[in-house]
């Protein structure tokens, strides 16, 4: 155990004194999310106190209860991911009727989110079991907490998750992104963050809050234009390392389909310069420019 948890389970244990822990019962832990220290008291307790474990990855889980010391024999741990969490839950309710606590923990941060763990609870729930959630990391609200945002968030924001990795699908949903007004949250990996820029290049000046590495050494948070976003990863290959979380910040207007800016350019390109037409469509679909002028050759060309 790290020198930093030595008492942590000694606290954890006596902070949730003379608390219900009830049998039969599934708990949803949340663990961190990079930063070890992001671990709540009640988490410990629990990971310490049930029958068995169920995780994303038994391997990666016994390493961060390692960490707390905290070491479960074989037996406590069983499996649960997005290949077999149909028949795993299954399983697991089996436990609750026998009166056992289980605890799920995915990899990192808040199971069911986007990680597994959503139709174990509402397997267990449709049993007639208890879902005790154990909150703490997420992604997505570590990023809304401090990339603050340049509108209101009265209308609350959406959860949108990963974008399909195909191309036309992606530009299909970035478009979908650009009709909605409120705060939308997405999360990327490393190796596609590049792909998502310059998709998300399209929004114009619709403002983004980039988190990278979330509680990490390497923690970055900024926040910058969509139009920018390609060239700011560009300008440092650092800057594509690590998980990412990425807001699409609330705005007062949105941007047209891709549909109305080439009915708009089908108008305007036989009676307007180029570059006038372009500047007109820009401001009226609220598109990038650069990708308005791409359209516009577009539109030329085919009706040449």
């Amino acid at each position: 155990m790290h020198a930093s948890f030595e008492n942590a389970l000694a606290t954890a244990h006596a902070a949730v004194q003379g608390q219900d822990w009830p049998r039969g019962a599934l708990y949803i832990v949340a663990t961190p999310i990079g930063n070890l220290a992001d671990i709540s008291l009640r988490a410990l307790h629990v990971l310490a106190s049930v029958d068995c474990l169920a995780c994303e990855d038994t391997r990666h889980s016994q390493a961060l209860l390692r960490a707390y010391g905290l070491v479960r024999p074989a037996g406590d741990w069983l499996a649960l991911h997005q290949h077999n969490e149909a028949a795993a839950s299954v399983a697991l309710c089996e436990r609750l009727a026998a009166g056992q606590r289980v605890a799920y923990v995915s990899d990192a941060g808040t199971p069911g989110v986007s990680d597994p763990g959503a139709r174990l609870a509402w397997a267990a729930l449709q049993a007639g079991h208890r879902v005790v959630p154990i909150p703490g990391a997420s992604s997505v609200t570590a990023l809304l907490s401090a990339a603050g945002c340049p509108a209101p968030l009265d209308a609350g924001f959406v959860f949108v998750g990963f974008l399909p990795t195909k191309a036309g699908e992606r530009q299909a949903a970035v478009e979908a992104l650009a009709q909605e007004s409120r705060t939308q949250v997405l999360l990327e990996a490393p190796h596609r963050i590049a792909a998502l820029a310059e998709s998300l290049g399209t929004l114009g000046d619709r403002w983004l809050g980039v988190g990278r590495e979330l509680t990490k050494q390497f923690e970055q948070i900024v926040n910058l234009r969509a139009q920018d976003f390609p060239a700011w990863l560009a300008e440092d290959a650092n800057r594509q390392r690590g998980e990412f979380v990425v807001v699409v910040h609330a705005t007062d207007t949105v941007v047209a389909p891709t549909e109305d800016l080439d009915r708009l350019l089908d108008l305007l390109l036989p009676h307007t310069p180029l570059k006038t037409a372009v500047q007109i469509a820009a401001s009226y679909t609220g598109q990038a420019r650069n990708t308005v002028y791409a359209r516009a050759l577009a539109r030329k060309g085919e009706a040449s």
